[in-house]
C-alpha cells in the first residue's frame, strides 16, 4: 500500500516528531472498540504544523495525480480527513465534498456534504486506516450518491491483514503515505525502544483484538 519507501520513512519521521503518533507499549491506550493498543495516532495534529501539512498535502496530491490523473472531486472522510482533504483539493484546484459517518437528522439529511454530480470521478482522502470499515462506508455513501470511486489515499495505516482484505473485498484501491512497518523502522533507528518492546509492538499488529502488553 506504501508506494514510495522514502515518503513512507519521511512521513513516519514527521508524525513521530510532532507527536501525532505516540508509542506507549508499557502503558497501552484503550481504543473505542475496547482494544488495548501500544500506539495512538491523531493525524489532525498535522494541521497545526504548516511545514508538515504542506508536505503531506503535496505527497497525497502527487500520488493522486500519478495514480488517477485529475479526478472530478476530492472527498474527505469526516471528521479526521476533512482538513487534509480540503488542503489536497485546494492544491489540485478541485471541488471538495466530505462524507459524514451517518446522515444528518435534520435539514436536508445529507450524508455527503457539498456539490456532487452523478457520474463524477472521486478520489477519497483519509487520515488513518485501522479496520477500514468507516472509510469503506464513506465509499459506499459516495457510490449511492452516484459517484465513481477511483481509489482512496490515506496518511497512515496500521496495516492489519483484515483491513487489507476488507479493501480487496470492496474492490477499493488503497494507497497510504506511511504505515506501521515504516513507523517501527524509524522508531527503531531513533532508539525509541529495546528488543523486548519491539516484540510487543510486533505481536500487537498480528492480533490486536487479543493483545496484552506482556511478552511470552
Amino acid at each position: 500500500m506504501v508506494r514510495d519507501k522514502n515518503v513512507g520513512i519521511k512521513t513516519a519521521e514527521l508524525l513521530l516528531q510532532i507527536k501525532a503518533i505516540k508509542l506507549q507499549p508499557q502503558k497501552p491506550f484503550t481504543w473505542a472498540s475496547g482494544w488495548k493498543s501500544p500506539i495512538y495516532c491523531d493525524n489532525r495534529i498535522t494541521l497545526s504544523y504548516p511545514t508538515v501539512r504542506n508536505f503531506l498535502r503535496e505527497q497525497l496530491s502527487s500520488q493522486i495525480d500519478n495514480l488517477y490523473g485529475k479526478p472530478d472531486v476530492i472527498a474527505g472522510v469526516a471528521t479526521g480527513a476533512i482538513g487534509i482533504g480540503m488542503l489536497v483539493a485546494d492544491y489540485m484546484n478541485l471541488p471538495f465534498v466530505y462524507v459524514r459517518p451517518e446522515a444528518k437528522k435534520h435539514g436536508r439529511q445529507n450524508k455527503v456534504e457539498g456539490h456532487l454530480e452523478k457520474g463524477q470521478k472521486v478520489v477519497i482522502v483519509e487520515d488513518l486506516i485501522s479496520t477500514g470499515m468507516s472509510s469503506l462506508n464513506a465509499a459506499i455513501a459516495l457510490k449511492e450518491a452516484g459517484a465513481t470511486i477511483k481509489g482512496m489515499v490515506a496518511l497512515f495505516s496500521y496495516g492489519f491483514d483484515f483491513a487489507v482484505q476488507n479493501f480487496e473485498d470492496a474492490n477499493v484501491e488503497l494507497t497510504v503515505l506511511s504505515d506501521y512497518n515504516h513507523l517501527i523502522e524509524v522508531a527503531t533507528k531513533q532508539g525509541h525502544f529495546d528488543s523486548q518492546t519491539l516484540e510487543l509492538l510486533t505481536s500487537w499488529r498480528k492480533d490486536p483484538s487479543n493483545w496484552n502488553n506482556t511478552t511470552s
